[in-house]
């Protein structure tokens, strides 16, 4: 239960000329990551109101996701204690002054880029590289720079300015996308980050046709996500490459065609000869290991199309034989967040569930109680589950 209590807090909102002069603070609790490969704790923490282009979020759901993992690994170098949290869905508890895309009540998914609408990639229609949102992703704060969330006085951190490991979030109003109210939230938090990654990727960065070859490198949440994408968009073969035998199983599920364990042996030559030696037409890592990398590079076909979903380390490089990249004329692309809009996106995808199209019951492997979190990257790691998903 939340206990409301009232301090006052004097506070300027960048680029606004308005200010907020009493804030509400509200007692909840939240999944918090003080240091790196230590458990996570869940305790309470106090947050402060919405201020001018915030909304107060009730927690319905947040989805249990690698990236999540990696701030406690420190794979992701972010500023600590930081309250996890980047894949949810509730409904709007309260807005902020300036706030019109939403209203109390609302149902909402959030996106973990917030697009600002207009710096130079918003307006080229490349709302996922928004200059705004990376820095909100880089900061874990708020636009205004400073935090809504604190313990004993101390300021914590929110992954991606969300922090949806909680049970209220305060979050940046264009952050969240109204969707249909009878829409499952509970199924519908997954659209948030892993179905619009490997979706996305496959609508948005590969653009695949109907009758490809397709191979996908890593079959975890994204990599289903990019097989049922790619079985969607009309590829001829799926081709799902993962070393744990149960995620293969899942992938046959999405829609993969064939599988090949790659605990073994290097999954290029399989690829090639199911694809009768030629390669594939478009390959997909959704891992973020060098190796995987230049394996699925490897795998396409002459002018095929390699896109790189998984974060690797930043201190890793891939190699490539320079010689043959102006003669084999294949294409080495990221993809971040699916290269979506996500105000465009997040609703065409709930479409397709609504369609009986795409699958978001089957990603929802099993659900957790927030005191559960570290069980939940426990299954994660072992492979146990598609997605899965913390309710509150």
């Amino acid at each position: 239960m939340m206990v409301s209590s009232t301090r006052d807090r004097s506070c300027a909102w960048v680029g606004l000329d308005h200010f907020v002069t009493t804030l509400e603070v509200n007692e909840m609790k939240a999944a918090v990551c003080y240091e790196n490969n230590q458990p996570v704790r869940v305790e309470d923490v106090d947050q402060e109101g919405p201020r001018a282009a915030e909304v107060r979020v009730r927690m319905v759901a947040s989805g249990v996701c690698h990236s999540d993992l990696s701030v406690v690994t420190g794979v992701l170098p972010l500023q600590l204690p930081c309250v996890l949290g980047h894949e949810g869905a509730g409904i709007i508890e309260e807005v902020g002054e300036g706030v019109t895309n939403v209203k109390k009540g609302d149902h909402v998914v959030l996106s973990w880029v917030t697009p600002c609408g207009a710096c130079f990639f918003c307006q080229i229609g490349r709302q996922n590289l928004c200059e705004f949102g990376a820095q909100l992703n880089l900061t874990c704060k708020m636009p205004d720079g400073t935090t809504r969330l604190h313990k004993d006085g101390k300021d914590l951190h929110a992954f991606s300015a969300l922090g949806t490991m909680a049970e209220t979030a305060v979050v940046p109003a264009n952050a969240a996308v109204k969707v249909p109210e009878d829409t499952p939230l509970e199924k519908a938090v997954l659209v948030g980050c892993a179905v619009m990654t490997g979706v996305g990727a496959v609508f948005n960065t590969a653009q695949v046709t109907p009758g490809s070859r397709v191979a996908v490198f890593g079959t975890g949440g994204v990599g289903l996500n990019v097989i049922q994408g790619a079985a969607i968009a009309g590829a001829e073969q799926v081709i799902a490459v993962d070393m744990n035998l149960r995620k293969l199983e899942f992938a046959k599920e999405f829609g993969a065609t064939h599988t090949v364990d790659a605990s073994k042996d290097d999954p290029t030559p399989q690829i090639r000869e199911i694809t009768g030696g030629l390669g594939v037409d478009f390959a997909f890592e959704a891992i973020g290991r060098k190796e995987s990398i230049q394996q699925a590079y490897a795998s396409c076909r002459k002018a095929g199309t390699c896109v790189v979903i998984g974060v690797a380390p930043f201190t890793e490089s891939v190699k490539l034989n320079a010689f043959l990249l102006p003669m084999l004329e294949k294409r080495l692309v990221g993809c971040w967040y699916g290269s979506a809009n996500p105000h465009f996106d997040i609703p065409r995808l709930i479409s397709l569930y609504r369609a009986g199209k795409l699958k978001l019951d089957e990603l929802v492997t099993k659900t957790y109680k927030l005191d559960e979190v570290n069980q939940a990257f426990s299954d994660m790691t072992e492979g146990k589950n598609a997605r899965g998903v913390i309710l509150f």
